[in-house]
This record gives C-alpha cells, structure tokens and sequence, in this order.
C-alpha cells in the first residue's frame, strides 16, 4: 500500500542531495536549485496577488450588486407613487440616466483594481525575470574566471 504524502511535504524535497552526486564540471547545483526556489516563490507570491485581487474585485462586486438592488427598490417605490405621467417619464428618464453612468463608473472601478492586481503580479514576475537574468550573468562569469 502507498503511503500518502502530504502537500507540505513535497516541498520538502531536497534536490542538492540527490544531485550532490553527480558532478557537472562548471554547474554549482547549489545555486541553480536555489535560483529555481526563488523562482518558484516568486511564482506563488504572484499567484497569492492575483488570488488577492480576484477576492477584492468579487467583493466588490457583491457590494454594487447589492446597492443596485437597494436603488432599483427605492426607484420602483418612487415611480409608483401618484403623480402626472409627464412627471413620471422625467422621473424614469433620470433614473435611468444614474443608473447608466453608475454602471460605467462601477465598470471603470472593477477594471482599474484587476489592472492593478495584474500589474502587481506581472510588477513581481518581472523583477524575478530580472534577477534570473543577473544570477545566470554571474554564473557565467564565475565559471569563466576559473
């Protein structure tokens, strides 16, 4: 029977022992697996931002669902209320009229916080690109100079 490994576990897995062994001339394995660590943390660091963001857009979300429906209740009392019918349209009209520009205004919001959750994330994926970039530059220096 197989043994059940638990997720927490499997990051646990030490690479630099296994490959300790094997002897690449000019590869130092402790610094490409701690290279890749970094990338891998950076990698769920931007994952944990965009998850952040994405709750933060739902919440929001949420929160202009339920003051749209507050608004079309207090529009419907309003509209049945007795009065002139030349009242009522101006009335609708200018319901309506609130309505679409809340709509625009609440669209613009929730794509502005999805653009910055993703600049966020793509923000730290780009430094770690960069970094990569000088870690392997320095890599090959060190292996030049010997």
């Amino acid at each position: 029977m197989a043994s059940k490994q638990q997720p927490e576990q499997l990051f646990d897995f030490d690479i630099t022992k296994y490959m300790g062994d094997f002897k690449v001339p000019g590869v130092d394995v402790e610094t490409l697996v701690s290279s890749q660590r970094r990338n891998i943390e950076a990698l769920t660091q931007a994952n944990r931002l965009a998850y952040e963001g994405l709750q933060a857009v739902l919440k929001r979300q949420a929160e202009i669902l339920r003051q749209t429906m507050d608004e079309v209740s207090q529009a419907t009392k309003d509209i049945a209320e007795p009065g002139a019918p030349q009242d009522k349209a101006a009335k609708q009209t200018e319901l309506a009229k609130d309505a679409f520009e809340r709509s625009l205004s609440n669209m613009r919001e929730l794509a502005e916080m999805i653009a910055k959750a993703n600049n966020e994330a793509f923000d730290l994926l780009n430094k770690r690109f960069t970094q990569n970039m000088d870690e392997i530059r320095e890599a090959f220096v060190k292996s030049a100079k010997k």
